[in-house]
């Protein structure tokens, strides 16, 4: 169910298909002069929708919340034209308007336009065309086809360039944890696009063999060596960087520890809590604090933390993990509206349960259904705005479709829900491209490797879906 909305009613909307003017101008044009004697035709629905109708229209056919309630003029006019001209006239309400125009899609000329005052009078016209079977149909009739046209031909989103070569031009990307799992995986999917790495870990041979790879892959690669349970460590790894590189716009936090016990055997091991706090919370908040001031400064900066799913599930023996996990969960969505005005955006990714040297002393979990390093980086294409801190609206509307196509009687297959994905667009595909992608969900599905997905929604703090107590 969608929460109910209140918009406008407005006047009348004036929509009519342009086969039926075209086909209205045809059959007038024959007519007889007798017939037409100098008249004047409007070719206009009689029956018109105000706007307030018009929009819920459109909202069906796109599977779009409607407006339950709609506000008639008279009620705002109760406020005097002078005085909501004197308010519009002041920058910070007309700076809080135009944003929201903008989030919305709206052009600000279009929303003058809402109160399109002018009246028509269609009684030639239906005279004119009565007995041709020539009436302008409801637009409930036809809205679905116009829909379906501009989201496959004239949606912005179509133009967007959504490659992850393209997200990570330019950028500088810390990744700590990079010597291996995760974080390894991470590096060489960006320097396959080009990008440029940081990379942090505590082994300089083992971040080199890192680099080597990301160079031969056509990526930039930094060695940076930091023990991140030491905070004095992390203090001069971040004069390092700014001295060297100026300036960090992605952070990723992915080094971590993970301890699996009991609570009852955790009576006497109080520093269990203490050396997770210090590399999963303590370190990772001390990274946060060194390159936020510079990515406000520049008003650009996304810091990406990868989390675990007992974030989400309070996994059983896994509390010293946990709650680090959380605290740096529960700073994050503190920080996130604080500097959202400087574009600087944050993304915690809750990961499944990975194959890495993490998890490899717990023998439990071999027999436990788990995704490999290469799959919990893997992304599809579409969110690499995870780097870039946008695309939200853009998976908004393409879950739409997804409900629209589920009522329309499309047979698709479960899609895991930890991918939060954008649905395809498969009216403008052809068969076979849809029938190839549907094997391929089929086959990711069943050997248990469900993609993660990392995406930020620009305007507020995202928490993308992924899994894992062994993260």
């Amino acid at each position: 169910m969608w929460f109910p909305l209140v918009g406008p009613e407005g006047r009348k909307a004036w929509l009519v298909p342009v086969d039926f003017v075209a086909a209205a101008i045809d059959h007038i044009a024959h007519l007889g002069d007798d017939a037409v004697p100098g008249n004047t035709f409007h070719l206009v629905d009689p029956d018109c929708l105000t706007v307030g109708q018009t929009l819920n229209v459109f909202a069906r056919a796109a599977g779009a919340p409607q407006f339950a309630m709609r506000v008639d003029e008279h009620v705002t006019n109760v406020v005097p034209k002078q005085l909501r001209s004197g308010l519009m006239a002041v920058p910070t309400v007309k700076a809080v308007r135009n944003q929201l125009l903008e989030d919305l899609g709206i052009p600000p000329a279009a929303f003058e336009h809402r109160e399109f005052r002018c009246e028509f009078d269609a009684r030639d016209a239906r005279r004119a065309l009565e007995g041709s079977g020539i009436e302008v149909p409801p637009l409930e009739s036809y809205a679905g086809k116009l829909w379906d046209w501009w989201e496959r031909n004239l949606d912005p989103a179509l133009f967007l360039d959504r490659s992850l070569s393209s997200a990570v031009k330019g950028h500088k990307i810390m990744i700590t944890g990079a010597s291996s799992g995760i974080g390894l995986e991470t590096a060489l999917k960006i320097g396959a696009a080009g990008g440029e790495v940081l990379l942090v870990a505590r082994t300089r041979e083992k971040l080199e063999e890192v680099a080597a790879q990301v160079e031969e892959l056509g990526g930039t690669a930094h060695v940076h060596p930091c023990d991140l349970s030491d905070l004095d460590d992390i203090d001069r790894l971040a004069q390092e960087v700014l001295a060297t590189h100026g300036r960090v716009d992605v952070l990723v936090n992915n080094a971590g520890r993970s301890i699996r016990r009991s609570i009852e055997r955790s009576y006497d091991r109080f520093h269990d809590f203490e050396r997770t706090m210090r590399l999963n919370y303590f370190g990772a908040v001390k990274l946060v604090l060194a390159f936020l001031p510079g990515m406000r400064e520049r008003r650009f900066g996304h810091i990406i933390n990868i989390s675990s799913i007992g974030v989400q599930t309070n996994t059983p023996r896994f509390s010293a993990y946990v709650a680090s996990k959380a605290a740096l969960d529960a700073f994050s969505r503190c920080v996130a509206p604080e500097v959202l005005g400087e574009n600087v955006h944050f993304t915690t990714i809750y990961m499944p349960l990975v194959r890495t040297p993490m998890i490899a002393p717990t023998s439990i979990y071999d027999a436990f259904p788990t995704l490999s390093p290469q799959e919990a980086a893997a992304r599809d294409p579409d969110d690499a705005g995870a780097l870039r801190g946008g695309g939200g609206r853009h998976r908004r509307r393409d879950r739409s479709r997804d409900r629209r196509s589920a009522r329309a009687g499309a047979r698709r297959p479960r899609v895991p829900a930890v991918r939060r994905s954008r649905v395809a667009r498969g009216r403008a595909r052809s068969r076979q491209d849809r029938v190839a992608e549907d094997a391929g969900r089929h086959r990711r599905r069943g050997d248990g490797a469900h993609p993660v997905h990392a995406g930020s929604d620009a305007g507020r703090h995202r928490r993308d879906a992924g899994a894992g107590a062994g993260r």
